[in-house]
């Protein structure tokens, strides 16, 4: 990403990284914003840290409205693309948030965006409030070794590092530093498994909407789906079959399912199975 040392915040899974940046970054008077519909984990961290905090709804399409954030915060973070939705926003609308936004810490959790989406990275030599997160376990499949990493300015990090070191100063395991810089030397492995998965996630889309589905757009490794019958009976009869989605029993989301992009012969016996619950 062409920066620097002092510019890099490395933790043991993005989980960490995020809760570190809550912490630290993300406590103030003013509410923290993030999406309604959007990773759990960002009120679970409100709860743990005592972080005040304002839910901006989705458009009706499940799309983010980064416009919706004009308005007095403590903090805004929000994941692109967006967890469970998939639908991504594009770098101008980040910018221009970031323009109209200059007094508050605006946190991209970017957990998925090689899949799809355009990074912020970029945008943190512009501005000094910008903090990226991102994390080595969806595309570079190294979820059991738990390496997530943040990028923004040196004062960012150094706030991170201030509360991270006061209670918890060891750093990654050394088999997965070595296990970390070797994916990423690998490149062009990268490239083929995202692409790969890319294309699979269209065909993938194609296929359910053959068969009635409603599917959203996805930058993602999943896709989030309504199918014509009842989501949570679906969710149950692919489970009896040993086929796991994921459902959510929340307003606005419960008639939807997560689907995750397999390989190809497991997209086949969803969509198969798929085929005989809606079908008969």
């Amino acid at each position: 990403h062409q920066v620097t040392l002092e510019n890099v915040f490395v933790g043991n899974g993005s989980d960490e990284v995020l809760a570190h940046t809550f912490q630290a970054l993300l406590k103030h008077p003013a509410p923290l914003l993030f999406p309604d519909i959007t990773y759990s984990f960002y009120p679970v961290y409100c709860a743990l840290f005592a972080i005040d905090y304002r839910q901006v709804p989705l458009r009706s399409d499940f799309s983010l409205c980064l416009q919706d954030y004009e308005q007095p915060n403590g903090g805004i973070i929000f994941p692109n693309p967006n967890a469970p939705t998939g639908r991504a926003v594009a770098l101008s609308e980040i910018e221009a948030l970031l323009q109209r936004n200059r007094d508050s810490v605006v946190v991209v959790d970017e957990a998925y965006v090689d899949f799809g989406a355009d990074s912020a990275i970029p945008l943190i030599q512009v501005y000094d409030n910008l903090l990226v997160v991102q994390t080595l376990s969806k595309s570079r499949s190294l979820a059991g070794l738990r390496i997530g990493f943040a990028i923004g300015h040196a004062d960012l990090i150094e706030g991170l590092t201030r509360v991270k070191d006061s209670f918890n100063s060891y750093p990654l395991d050394h088999l997965a530093q070595v296990a970390g810089i070797a994916s990423f030397a690998d490149e062009d492995y990268f490239q083929q498994t995202r692409q790969r998965i890319m294309a699979d996630r269209e065909r993938l889309q194609e296929a359910l909407i053959a068969l009635g589905c409603e599917v959203l757009p996805s930058a993602a490794n999943f896709l989030f789906v309504r199918p014509p019958v009842a989501a949570a009976e679906v969710m149950q009869a692919l489970r009896s079959q040993g086929i796991i989605v994921r459902h959510f029993n929340a307003p606005r989301i419960q008639d939807w399912l997560r689907i995750s992009v397999g390989a190809a012969q497991e997209n086949e016996a969803l969509v198969q199975a798929l085929r005989e619950i809606v079908h008969g």
